[in-house]
C-alpha cells in the first residue's frame, strides 16, 4: 500500500505536468486493481483505497492552485 501514497508536500513540489502524469498513472492502476478485485485475484485490497486518496490529494492541490491563480489574476481590476 505504501507505494501508492504520496504526501501532500511532495505533490505540491511537483510541476503541473508531473501531477497530470501521476494522476493518469494512478487512475490507470486503479482500473487494473478494480478489475482484479472483480475477478477475485486482488492481493492487497487496501491499495485501492490508497490510490483513491492519493488521486484526491492531487486533485485538491490542483484545485487550490487554480483558485490561487484566479485570485491573483483578479486583483488588477
Amino acid at each position: 500500500m505504501g507505494k501508492y501514497m504520496i504526501k501532500t508536500d511532495d505533490i505540491r513540489k511537483m510541476s503541473p505536468e508531473e501531477r497530470l502524469r501521476k494522476l493518469n498513472e494512478l487512475r490507470e492502476e486503479l482500473m487494473k486493481l478494480r478489475l482484479k478485485a472483480e475477478m477475485g485475484t486482488l492481493d492487497n485490497p487496501g491499495a485501492i483505497r490508497a490510490i483513491r486518496k492519493t488521486i484526491a490529494r492531487i486533485l485538491t492541490v490542483m484545485r487550490e492552485e487554480e483558485l490561487k491563480r484566479q485570485r491573483e489574476g483578479g486583483r488588477g481590476r
